[in-house]
């Protein structure tokens, strides 16, 4: 079946397309996004012909008129700076109370093994960069996790800690006086803000470098954020950040959906839709940046069984999010989660915990910058690379 294209059936409305678990992700919820040459909505799949039409799977005028509405509502930041929520993903003020919460536990810091792991991975590679960096910018601190891993060969002088829980950003102030001396950085401030709208007055500009570790895979207008912080950023300045990727928590994942296709008969979002590695790069490059490189780790923890796993992602900070979670998850359908959890990948009365880590370094803008020479402009060819040599020699 044909349907002719036009600009208002062009339905958008999640901010970004972050891949194809996005987009099965969206069609869950009942709503429309944009993969590539797909388009997604209320489980109908529209593939963009180069001649212009649209071939529709299945599709109903009804889906096309709903495709037209959705695209009417695809404006993902408002004048304020912070996203409509009819469209936002993730529900920010939850992900609030969630860190928030998480600070408050006894002895939370005994479970910041993983995002202190990662912290550990991401200051280094930030030393492997041989400059220095006098003012640095963290987007979603934490308690400041990467404080604990940067050197005095980054040579860090102000460090601003940005982050919307204000518990969790105070959580470990105790310990600035240990971290100044370690890593030889004057002066930490903390900032009480929403990375979402870090486009105020609040948040310092022109600085040497923006990192950030673990943050980015809850924002909502990811691109404008990544955007946000190129304008941060001086000239040839450094944006370095670690997020989860896609194949994050995939165990997990499949075991809720088996049980609740068991037990219920359908399917919830229990886990968020994280980037592809493929969509990293194309976030780099949306944003402004040169020079840019996107590489991965793939981390694995072992947990007694799935609820110990999901106790330590809530005390992490890292629970459920999602708009439109469920608020009541029934117990049969957990039992079942963690008994197909256990029977799919339990080893050794233990169950395996997948953590894809994508890690992204960019470049604001410079004339300094390296650039590639023009088109036809090499003054050798490469057929003449052997000539000259006999087989002797080679």
């Amino acid at each position: 079946q044909r349907v002719k294209q036009s600009q208002s059936i062009a339905p958008r409305c999640l901010p970004y397309s972050f891949g194809y678990l996005t987009a099965q992700y969206a069609c869950s919820l009942g709503e429309a996004c944009v993969f590539g040459r797909q388009t997604f909505v209320r489980g109908r799949r529209f593939v963009l012909q180069a001649g212009g039409g649209m071939q529709c799977c299945r599709a109903t005028r009804t889906a096309v008129l709903y495709a037209q509405r959705v695209r009417s509502l695809s404006s993902s930041v408002t004048p304020g700076g912070t996203v409509d929520p009819r469209i936002a993903v993730f529900d920010r003020n939850v992900k609030r109370q969630q860190r928030n919460n998480a600070a408050l536990v006894e002895g939370a810091r005994n479970y910041d093994y993983l995002h202190s792991e990662i912290a550990d991975r991401l200051a280094d590679r930030l030393e492997f960069i041989k400059r220095e960096f006098p003012r640095v910018v963290d987007l979603g601190s934490g308690p400041g996790r990467m404080l604990d891993f940067i050197t005095k060969a980054s040579g860090v002088k102000e460090y601003y800690m940005v982050d919307m829980a204000e518990r969790l950003l105070y959580r470990d102030a105790d310990q600035d006086d240990e971290r100044k001396e370690k890593s030889g950085i004057q002066e930490i401030i903390r900032i009480h803000h929403d990375e979402e709208a870090i486009s105020t007055s609040s948040i310092p500009r022109e600085v040497d470098a923006v990192i950030s570790c673990l943050s980015l895979h809850w924002i909502n207008d990811l691109p404008g954020v990544m955007s946000q912080a190129r304008s941060m950023l001086k000239e040839d300045g450094l944006f370095l950040s670690a997020m989860f990727g896609g194949d994050t928590l995939q165990e997990l994942r499949s075991a809720l959906a088996l049980a609740e296709m068991e037990r219920e008969g359908g399917v919830s979002p229990h886990l968020s839709p994280y980037v592809g590695v493929r969509d990293a790069g194309s976030l780099l490059g949306r944003a402004g940046f040169n020079l840019t490189t996107v590489d991965v780790d793939t981390i694995t923890v072992e947990f007694d069984d799935a609820f110990s796993l999901m106790r330590h992602l809530g005390i992490m900070g890292e629970g459920n999010a999602v708009g439109t979670r469920r608020k009541y998850v029934p117990r049969t359908t957990l039992a079942a989660a963690a008994a197909i959890y256990e029977e799919m990948y339990g080893e050794n009365g233990t169950i395996p915990a997948t953590f894809q880590v994508i890690y992204m370094i960019g470049w604001s803008p410079s004339a300094s910058q390296p650039k590639a020479l023009e088109r036809g402009s090499a003054e050798f060819s490469l057929k003449d690379l052997g000539k000259g040599y006999s087989n002797d020699t080679i």
